[in-house]
């Protein structure tokens, strides 16, 4: 029987056709075959004392810990799908895979926990080195799905928390849709942040997943992406559009940084957002919130548009400015509205600064759209 390894699970999904032929991929494969052996039989130092400790050395064969593996590129190139197939054959009994934003809020929720604690419950006064002891006791190979930095409070702690990560032997494979270099890009203090990405680079082996094929967003190929009117039929095409662009993953709710302000979004998965109108236009959000949610997210679906008028004259402002964020960025948007688009302001004061927007909704129903990469702004 073959062992179950990356690329051989990659060329049984190719032999069945679950998979079509994608070069790119099989590299990508390839490199997660290599790490894959290197990993048989790793046991890296629990303790992570000494000097083999210092210089993130296992103490238990005396040899360094395999380089991970960071795998970046567009969305819907199949990062996740190679991930998956890495994680699954993967020859470590403690392993580890989950998405870099959940991680993040388990060890914000640590560090807040160990705070509270009495100082003689405390092991020392500082959370980390405690926090990683636990999770390096736990997972040997740490495996992050959509790597992102966009929130000042990660910033700050990552460089402190990896480095102990690593010097415990912990093997780090992560996906991302940036190379290391723009990640917390424009971000508050970057320069503190500006040591981690080094660390990154030089414990990761930086792979690039080129390739043409968007294989996520090409379910939408075909398919209208504008439904109206409202109604049952409508929300079910909208809930089976972010079925399929998530992989089916159950949505969560996530928090974005905005220049040290919290932005909730109630349902994100796999880099896409279900919401409603009144969510993203009835609340007292500004350029600043559509431009975060343009340049994190790949595709919006968008429940709820209604029939605007002067009486909805700030709900509409919103609108347009979501819209020319998610034009920009060339995000793929799928809604559903009381009415066709020329119809959503039909008349009033402010009717005539809405016709760019309708030209935009339906420039962003074409083919020649929805086949534009993701541009992060």
């Amino acid at each position: 029987m073959t062992e179950a390894t990356p690329i051989a699970e990659y060329r049984r999904l190719r032999r069945e056709g679950v998979l079509k032929h994608d070069p790119a991929q099989e590299l990508a494969a390839e490199k997660l075959e290599a790490l894959h052996h290197q990993l048989e039989g790793y046991k890296p130092d629990r303790e992570a004392g000494g000097w083999r400790g210092f210089f993130g050395l296992s103490r238990k064969s005396g040899e360094e810990p395999p380089q991970g593996l960071y795998i970046h590129g567009d969305v819907g190139r199949g990062k996740s799908m190679l991930m998956d197939l890495f994680f699954d054959t993967a020859p470590l009994p403690r392993k580890r895979r989950v998405h870099f934003h959940a991680f993040m809020q388990e060890v914000h929720a640590e560090i807040f926990r160990f705070r509270k604690r009495p100082e003689k419950d405390r092991d020392g006064d500082d959370p980390l080195p405690p926090l990683a002891k636990k999770i390096a006791k736990d997972a040997w190979l740490l495996c992050f799905d959509e790597f992102q930095v966009t929130d000042v409070a990660d910033a700050m702690i990552l460089g402190r928390l990896f480095q102990k990560l690593f010097d415990r032997g912990v093997v780090v494979v992560a996906t991302s849709n940036r190379v290391p270099d723009d990640l917390y890009a424009g971000g508050l203090n970057r320069q503190l942040f500006l040591p981690f990405i080094a660390m990154l680079k030089e414990r990761l082996d930086v792979f690039v997943l080129e390739g043409e094929v968007d294989y996520r967003l090409a379910r939408l190929r075909g398919r209208p992406v504008y439904h109206h009117p409202l109604g049952p039929e409508a929300e079910a095409k909208l809930d089976q559009a972010f079925h399929d662009l998530t992989d089916g993953t159950p949505p969560e709710p996530e928090e974005l940084d905005i220049q040290g302000r919290k932005l909730t979004l109630s349902r994100v998965a796999k880099g896409a957002v279900r919401a409603d109108f009144e969510e993203l236009c009835a609340r007292p959000l500004g350029p600043g919130d559509y431009l975060a949610i343009a340049d994190r997210y790949h595709s919006l679906v968008l429940s709820g548009i209604p029939e605007l008028g002067p009486e909805k004259r700030n709900e509409a402002k919103r609108f347009v400015t979501l819209i020319d964020a998610l034009y920009e960025a060339k995000v793929k948007l799928v809604c559903s509205a009381a009415t066709a688009p020329d119809d959503i302001y039909p008349k009033g004061d402010g009717s005539f600064e809405f016709h760019r927007t309708v030209s935009r909704l339906m420039e962003m129903q074409s083919a020649e759209y929805l086949e534009l990469p993701h541009k992060h702004v």
